[in-house]
């Protein structure tokens, strides 16, 4: 029986999305991680070099090449665009949506199938990483497909899926290492065991998928050779994960060993508390039925999705975008979790979600009603506009009769596109000009007068968005070159006073002075136009005359 509507009425929902993503690659690239990878994949790029890793002119050690490989041939097709750094993510995050539907129709039942993709797609840190790209959406992509390739071959025991399944995981590998490889372990083997389908590892064909996926990461394994030596083919293939667990070369960020728990809370909005509850609904269903095997009742995702947690949990450098990859499976998991409350006919504990949905929209309509009135410039009347459009559609649907299970779901989907459309639409693009790298290279940019051969970064300071956006990797330049130069430069510097640069016997002829705030640290005092100005920093291009004598 099916249990809910047919799919053909959520459909429109994936147009909705779609916008939100559309909108998304046009917000200018965000320091630092994200601006950061784009300029290394852009100096790939200019070079013509695919083996050489370089973070401004230091060796890049930390991040496999698979990720920087895609973005730079991105720009091969597409041009030296942010939108086009975007492509790549862009692709494997719808990749990973259908590798999704596929596994929840299998898993669950073929009604809720789009949910599971749906639920994926509006989930607010998947949203996220695909305006502000990093390697997580090209990793959760490449991981859920290659989990939905390797339950098919326990399923059917094709040669095709083991060796689609180990081109996916050598995909995931190099992109960050073994950290994706481990979550697809861990989810096919609590399958297996779930199961008891032992019998397919002992085959000719899991020989081949192996040798699939050796040949896969061959290529990273020689980037690193060629750039690092055996250093670095050991570096990826052991010392990496040695180095997260242990905080080896980072600083350690959280003692807290329920940080990923907690951080579900915003990464996966507004679905975690779904989440929640029916992790605790399927483990007693599973504790009463004995562990057997029955419709409705997995261990594939939620296994997978404990195991990881379990390890990275003592992890000493913890990060929330960590959890993308889980993600793809907590969507599965919670798609399967309606199905099964409207099968077992908990109206009840459905009518409590719906209820909570209702909340959650009434607390985010909120929210950007402050962020539209009193944050930033006055958004503009097309975003006034659609937002408005948006938000009807959001309350006409709630008024309609329609079963819970899928008014949760309609609901909470319209909430997340309400929401990110005011994001990377208004506040997004809006933030992200008061970073000073961007704002000084639209003045490089305009300005005829300045030879962009002749802008350096002053001592040993970073600006990635200055470096993508005047398509140029600036060198550095120290104070003693600078004293030693014969002719006029400019250099950027920010949160340096003035004052330095004079009494270190410079002489300033020209400058152009902007705001600059690290965005990735929103505090309340900077959201706040009365107060922003407390928390800004400054960012100058200064012409520094020469030393002719």
């Amino acid at each position: 029986m099916d249990f809910f509507y047919q799919q053909k009425n959520i459909k429109y929902l994936y147009f909705l999305v779609v916008i939100v993503y559309a909108i998304g690659l046009f917000i200018p690239l965000m320091a630092n991680d994200s601006a950061q990878h784009a300029t290394i994949a852009m100096r790939m790029y200019l070079s013509d070099n695919f083996f050489e890793l370089l973070k401004g002119p230091n060796p890049y050690l930390d991040k496999p090449h698979m990720h920087f490989w895609l973005s730079t041939i991105s720009f091969k097709i597409f041009g030296l665009h942010e939108w086009a750094y975007r492509i790549p993510a862009l692709f494997f995050t719808f990749l990973g949506a259908y590798s999704i539907y596929q596994l929840t129709k299998k898993l669950y039942n073929e009604s809720v199938a789009h949910y599971g993709s749906l639920i994926f797609l509006s989930s607010q840190s998947i949203i996220l990483s695909n305006h502000d790209v990093r390697t997580d959406a090209v990793l959760t992509g490449a991981t859920i497909f290659a989990i939905w390739q390797l339950f098919e071959y326990v399923s059917t025991k094709k040669l095709v899926s083991i060796i689609l399944g180990a081109i996916g995981m050598g995909i995931s590998f190099s992109t960050k290492g073994f950290y994706g490889v481990g979550i697809i372990c861990f989810a096919i083997f609590s399958h297996i065991t779930y199961t008891k389908k032992f019998n397919v590892i002992f085959s000719y064909k899991v020989v081949l998928g192996l040798v699939a996926f050796f040949l896969s990461i061959t290529p990273v394994l020689y980037g690193y050779y060629v750039q690092f030596g055996m250093d670095g083919v050991n570096f990826i293939l052991w010392n990496q994960n040695v180095e997260r667990i242990t905080a080896t070369g980072f600083k350690q960020n959280s003692p807290d060993y329920f940080f990923f728990f907690h951080s579900l809370l915003w990464t996966f909005l507004p679905w975690a508390f779904l989440m929640y509850y029916g992790l605790f609904y399927q483990t007693k269903k599973l504790f009463k039925n004995k562990f057997k095997p029955v419709q409705g009742i997995e261990l594939l995702t939620i296994g997978g999705v404990l195991i990881t947690l379990l390890i990275i949990s003592f992890s000493k450098f913890k990060l929330p975008h960590y959890l993308n990859p889980l993600l793809a499976l907590l969507s599965i998991f919670t798609a399967g979790i309606l199905y099964n409350l409207q099968k077992d006919n908990q109206q009840k504990t459905l009518k409590v979600f719906f209820g909570f949905a209702c909340f959650m929209i009434t607390v985010l309509t909120i929210v950007v009603v402050l962020i539209l009135c009193f944050t930033f410039n006055p958004p503009s009347i097309l975003t006034l506009i659609i937002s408005s459009v948006l938000f009807l559609v959001l309350i006409l649907t709630l008024l309609k009769k329609e079963a819970f299970s899928k008014k949760i779901v309609i609901n909470s989907v319209l909430l997340m596109v309400f929401v990110n459309v005011v994001l990377n639409s208004y506040f997004y693009p809006e933030l992200l000009q008061y970073q000073g790298g961007l704002q000084i290279a639209k003045i490089i940019n305009k300005n005829d007068s300045i030879d962009i051969n002749n802008v350096f970064l002053y001592e040993n300071d970073y600006s990635w968005p200055l470096d993508f956006y005047t398509q140029r990797n600036t060198p550095h330049i120290t104070k003693e070159e600078l004293k030693k130069i014969d002719k006029d430069v400019w250099i950027v510097i920010r949160n340096i006073p003035l004052e330095r640069i004079e009494k270190e016997g410079f002489t300033i002829e020209k400058k152009y002075k902007v705001d600059h705030f690290r965005v990735t640290r929103l505090n309340l005092k900077f959201l706040n136009p009365k107060t922003r100005s407390s928390k800004l920093g400054d960012a100058y291009l200064l012409k520094i005359a020469s030393k002719k004598t």
